[in-house]
């Protein structure tokens, strides 16, 4: 269950270029005679951060959800990988706003990544042989000591560094984030913002995050795309915040009041 949520493949064909990207083209859903959004053409780069911005219902985290192949859609998704090949088949991580569970069921961070990478069911499984492998992978994102502690104890910047380490098994080639911090005080913020970083430097991983915080987009996107129903525009974060369209749909929080260093 949990690996289905975490881990995807998309299908892709076509050229995109030279170098490590995912393009999509041409994104467009429909649900009866609404439409999400239309027409969405977005590049990014390996080892770029690409934020997702826009007012609620701009059809953000639809789009995340047609990349995942999760929803109905039209449109093609092209990836060419550091060689330059057509691979055809990216591993997408996927880190959901949040996750639903029972807090207080008995069920560890071990169990739930041991559901993940087992097809037996966790009771039967030897936790042992996967323990370094698991902790492995807590290592990522500052959280092995976390291992044995339970699900439902967790704080809410802890459970997303969980969920992200869940998403880095395979190691993703597009980390798709659909607003992974919401709700997670300000020092676990920053520090799930630290590890994108890092991942973007070390993994060479392509990053879609949508947030609301466009203090830290300012910070620490390389791209931004203004989304209502379609891609408005994308750029450099001084770019989009810069733009009369950007300061309608945000008022006083976007424009000149917005700087690089995450300062409003």
């Amino acid at each position: 269950m949990f690996k289905n949520i975490l881990h995807h493949k998309a299908s892709s064909s076509g050229d995109c270029a030279r170098l490590c990207c995912t393009k999509l083209e041409d994104f467009s859903v429909h649900v009866g005679s609404l439409h999400i959004f239309d027409h969405v053409n977005l590049h990014v780069h390996c080892g770029q951060l690409t934020a997702l911005i826009g007012p609620n219902g701009a059809g953000k985290s639809t789009l995340l959800k047609a990349i995942l192949g999760e929803v109905p859609h039209t449109g093609s998704l092209h990836y060419v990988d550091a060689k330059g090949a057509h691979t055809g088949h990216p591993v997408i991580g996927y880190v959901p706003q949040y996750l639903r569970f029972d807090v207080s069921a008995p069920l560890s961070v071990m169990d739930i990544f041991l559901a993940c990478l087992t097809k037996k069911p966790v009771w039967l499984t030897s936790g042992r042989k996967y323990r370094p492998r698991i902790e492995r992978n807590l290592a990522r994102v500052h959280a092995e000591h976390l291992i044995d502690r339970r699900l439902g104890a967790l704080s809410g910047g802890e459970l997303q560094r969980v969920l992200l380490a869940l998403a880095l098994d395979p190691m993703p080639d597009l980390l798709l984030l659909d607003e992974p911090v919401s709700g997670v005080d300000r020092a676990g913020l920053e520090l799930f913002y630290e590890i994108c970083a890092e991942l973007r430097e070390k993994e060479d991983m392509a990053i879609i995050l949508i947030s609301h915080d466009l203090a830290m987009v300012a910070r620490h996107a390389d791209q931004v795309a203004l989304m209502n129903k379609g891609i408005i525009m994308t750029g450099t974060p001084e770019e989009v915040f810069a733009d009369p369209r950007t300061k309608e749909l945000f008022g006083m929080l976007a424009g000149g009041d917005i700087k690089k260093g995450g300062e409003t």
